[in-house]
């Protein structure tokens, strides 16, 4: 039987949390047996200008700073080829909402790197997307239909952090509201694009709001259908605006499990390696996430925030096997290529 929000919220406050661990990964294993994925792939973050300036962000920057950069074709495409070389199958291409790129500049990007390579392309934020379509004075809906042609294939689903504008006024004003996100999300996959869903925890924010976030996803995963999977992340609050302590690891790890619980028409639940280091991310193997996203050949924003692990396939893998469990490489589409 489905589990209603308040039930949820019940749960999160008051509920053992082993219990709700065990909870979680009996689904897990039911639907996953012991298998555990990773993708290889890298963050391309092709510039640090943005114009929203969110207050929880370390990686912006204003357009006339010294350390502001637009990386050119030449390097995006040297990045993605450094990618395919080192067994990559996925590039992440996301950056700041910078106020002068037209159109034309993503979808000249996006050719040449099919053009060149076979590689999966998972990339821009619904913020960017809507940013992109304001600045041509065009539709949502065009914006991805003409990012699709040029070779997009999915969205990640960055840019949601907690989807309650209430929060979303404090930690980033100037960002698109929750409405706007979703929206984004429900146009991608009318058009066949599949994406994927994020939530950032520890703004301040209560269970009943996480929670009212997971509602507002799964609500439209039953509507659509388009969401692969569901990623949970923390907060990193050093050398950002908004500051602030990190949520401990007992908080991660509750409300993880409950998206595995609670979000029960998305099938794959990501554990976060890159906030939470190597030994937290294993654990999550047991409070219902069966992947534990990418080696992530590079990564900037959260590092920027100060906080940086680093992972290899051989130390993925190992750490796969020393949680008991199955380690297999997938692709975007949670396909897998290789077990170990």
């Amino acid at each position: 039987m489905r589990l209603e929000k308040n039930e949820a919220v019940n749960l999160l406050e008051h509920g053992d949390l082993l219990e709700l661990g065990e909870s979680a990964d009996k689904i897990r294993r039911e639907k996953f047996g012991n298998v555990t994925t990773f993708i290889i792939d890298r963050n391309i973050n092709y510039t640090n200008i943005c114009q929203n300036e969110c207050k929880f962000c370390a990686f912006f920057r204003k357009k006339n700073q010294s350390d502001a950069y637009l990386l050119t074709y030449e390097e995006i495409l040297e990045k993605v080829r450094e990618t395919v070389e080192a067994g990559g199958t996925q590039v992440m291409i996301q950056g700041g909402l910078h106020p002068d790129l037209p159109l034309s500049y993503y979808e000249k990007m996006l050719q040449l790197i099919k053009k060149n390579f076979d590689i999966t392309i998972h990339s821009f934020t619904a913020t960017e997307i809507q940013h992109f379509a304001r600045l041509e004075g065009i539709s949502i809906l065009e914006t991805l239909k003409r990012l699709q042609a040029a070779g997009l294939d999915s969205l990640p689903g960055g840019g949601a952090e907690i989807l309650v504008d209430e929060v979303r006024k404090k930690i980033s004003p100037k960002k698109i509201m929750t409405a706007d996100w979703l929206n984004v999300m429900k146009l991608a996959h009318s058009i066949g694009m599949k994406t994927t869903a994020t939530m950032v925890i520890g703004f301040g924010e209560s269970y009943e709001q996480r929670l009212e976030h997971m509602e507002k996803i799964r609500n439209l995963q039953d509507e659509t259908g388009g969401f692969r999977a569901f990623i949970t992340w923390t907060y990193q609050p050093k050398n950002t605006a908004l500051g602030g302590k990190k949520i401990n690891s007992w908080d991660y790890m509750k409300t993880l499990a409950m998206t595995r619980i609670f979000l029960d028409n998305i099938a794959h639940i990501q554990g976060s390696w890159v906030t939470q280091g190597e030994r937290i991310g294993q654990l999550t193997l047991t409070f219902g996430a069966d992947d534990l996203g990418s080696i992530m050949l590079e990564e900037n924003v959260v590092k920027a925030a100060g906080t940086s692990f680093e992972m290899s396939v051989k130390k993925m893998v190992n750490l796969i096997k020393d949680a008991g469990k199955i380690p297999a490489q997938r692709n975007t589409r949670y396909e897998i290529l290789k077990t170990y």
